[in-house]
């Protein structure tokens, strides 16, 4: 979000930063949100006037009573009445109008950082990097359920009777495995000098649009019924939460945690191959990793971010690449988003495992997250987060690139890093 005064001194440059994100039908909202802001200071100057004029006629009245010039005494009285009723008028003015200029402040897109691609969605978006020679098994690839299924490790058809579609039970050696890879994947965080936390699952409202647009929460969010409460979408929404209305000692950043929590959303599927199996599901487990920083280090730490998710997965001989976010493919909250692909030997592309996103100070400003200085200057902080591995598509990927066939059966190697997670095992193979 974006400081309204900042707005008032650059409509251009956030008009054109919207033009950037592809998003005209916002362009309208800058002219809006300044008249409302003007009308809104107009209001607060005539009210501090009245304010103050009161005390000064309050004055006046004692005064002329004890001259006893009462009938000037009364005039002045009913002119206090007058302006106490004008003066409510306005204060009932000014909070319609902070609230509309806040609704459409939280709709105005952040400004993306300069070397962010510009591009329409996300078929411009840029790579960056490949790291790993990509597999082109000598074998067909099952679908990832299919390999699931071989290993007797997945029941969707029950899941779908006890929950409907969108669900699945993992078992045996599957489930295994996908605790393994976020055990791993926690230690993995904690060894980068991150803090473990288990955050809340659920939130309230005023941490919800403090975390992200109204666009993703109407798109994602599952509400509790009579409560003002929401299933968390992503640990990162309970995480930063965690700092709401708080000031930090500058000198304690940055704040690095590493959080896991299953996950509640409202996937809608995509068309092909993505559109079966437990590509999109409505529930899901997940490591995140989110940073609270000084501005000027907020790129320092997207950088790392990314590189920490890189090496987790080629660690667990996963082939990846990095893709930027082009301009139009970026939230409205965010400066700056990579996203992490893991290769698919199945279907010979890359898919999207980990999304690395720098907010600036967007989210800070919308929940109250400031530092303090050691002369007592206070500022907003920044904060970035990343998803450190999200099974069920983390798992797909694991599941594609370290499966062999023998002709007769189907073995899934156990990498290095993983088998202590996995009792030693170096391999799993097929019922």
């Amino acid at each position: 979000m974006l400081d309204i005064r900042f707005i008032c001194d650059n409509p251009n440059l956030v008009k054109e930063n919207i033009k950037k994100k592809f998003r005209d039908s916002k362009l309208s909202l800058v002219d809006e949100i300044i008249a409302l802001y003007n009308e809104k200071c107009d209001a607060n100057n005539r009210a501090n006037e009245l304010r103050a004029n009161r005390n000064k006629i309050s004055k006046q009245i004692g005064m002329l009573m004890a001259q006893g010039k009462r009938e000037e005494a009364e005039a002045t009285k009913r002119l206090v009445t007058e302006q106490a009723e004008e003066l409510k008028a306005l204060e009932i003015k000014e909070d319609e109008l902070a609230k509309k200029v806040l609704e459409i402040q939280m709709k105005i897109p952040n400004i993306v950082d300069s070397s962010v691609p510009v591009g329409k969605d996300d078929s411009e978006n840029v790579e960056v990097m490949q790291y790993g020679e990509k597999t082109v098994p000598n074998f067909e690839i099952p679908y990832h359920t299919d390999i699931m299924a071989a290993f007797n490790g997945i029941d969707k058809e029950a899941a779908g009777k006890v929950a409907g579609e969108g669900f699945y039970y993992l078992m045996g050696d599957i489930a295994r495995l996908h605790s393994a890879v976020l055990a791993y994947a926690r230690d993995f965080m904690i060894d980068k000098g991150f803090t473990y936390c288990i955050p809340p699952y659920m939130i309230r409202s005023n941490v919800v649009t403090g975390v992200m647009s109204f666009e993703e929460m109407d798109a994602m969010m599952y509400k509790i019924e009579g409560e003002d409460l929401y299933l968390i979408g992503t640990s990162e929404h309970s995480m930063i939460g965690k700092f709401i209305d708080t000031i930090t000692l500058e000198e304690k950043l940055p704040l690095t945690l590493t959080s896991y929590s299953p996950c509640f959303r409202k996937e809608k599927g995509a068309h092909g191959i993505e559109e079966r199996g437990i590509y999109r599901i409505h529930q899901f487990e997940k490591q995140e990793m989110i940073v609270i920083c000084k501005p000027e280090e907020s790129m320092e730490w997207f950088n790392k971010m990314w590189n920490y998710s890189v090496e987790l997965f080629r660690s667990m001989d996963i082939p990846v690449r990095t893709l930027e976010c082009c301009t139009g493919d970026l939230a409205d909250l965010k400066v700056k988003s990579y996203d992490i692909e893991a290769w698919s030997p199945k279907q010979q592309k890359y898919f999207e495992v980990c999304s690395c996103s720098n907010l600036g100070d967007a989210q800070a400003r919308r929940l109250g997250i400031r530092v303090k200085t050691a002369d007592g200057k206070k500022y907003l902080a920044h904060t970035l987060n990343n998803t450190v591995v999200a099974p069920p598509r983390m798992l797909i990927a694991f599941l594609e690139n370290n499966l062999s066939f023998d002709g007769e059966k189907y073995t899934i190697k156990i990498p290095k890093a993983l088998q202590p997670y996995m009792g030693f095992k170096t391999e799993i193979v097929s019922k």
